[in-house]
């Protein structure tokens, strides 16, 4: 029965750590693989069309507005900014013209680019807010985390009464 018990209490973590994995993943197909490859383009064209689609996808999933923070807010957690910043960054696409000269198109690629990705100590990466994956629903995913944990220690408790007891 402890056993049983104690493998139960590993559960939620488990269960926790896959939804967090599902929805990264997703974001990760949907948004932030675009906004790379945006910023990865050699034409205004191409880069315009990925930004569609990453764009398309905030919308849909309402990432336009609001913090992704659980406590307080910081401005790295700020969606609103990231979204209206990358809106900005398709605007500029948008007025490129057939008389925009090459100088002009390779300077808003690169201001694209820099709008888009991060260099950090781990190299370049998309710049997106953090835990922006399982937004809106930040509160419940870190509430189901400390109880998940909380309960994986329960857990591990209960198995070492189990193998005190052989």
């Amino acid at each position: 029965m402890k056993l049983f018990l104690s493998i139960i209490f590993l559960i939620p973590l488990l269960i926790w750590s896959t939804l967090r994995i599902v929805n990264g993943i997703s974001f990760d197909r949907n948004c932030e693989g675009y906004l790379k490859r945006a910023a990865d383009a050699n034409t205004i064209e191409r880069a315009a069309k990925e930004l569609d689609h990453a764009i398309k996808y905030m919308q849909g999933n309402n990432l336009t507005t609001g913090y992704t923070s659980v406590l307080y807010t910081t401005p790295d957690e700020d969606i609103e900014f990231w979204y209206n910043n990358i809106n900005s960054a398709k605007e500029e696409l948008e007025k490129v013209t057939d008389e925009t000269t090459q100088l002009e198109r390779s300077n808003i690629l690169m201001k694209l680019r820099e709008t888009l990705l991060d260099n950090n100590s781990n190299g370049t990466s998309v710049t997106v807010p953090i835990g922006i994956s399982i937004y809106p629903n930040n509160v419940p995913y870190a509430w189901f985390g400390w109880i998940s944990i909380l309960m994986f220690l329960g857990g591990i408790v209960i198995l070492f009464l189990i193998i005190d007891e052989w």
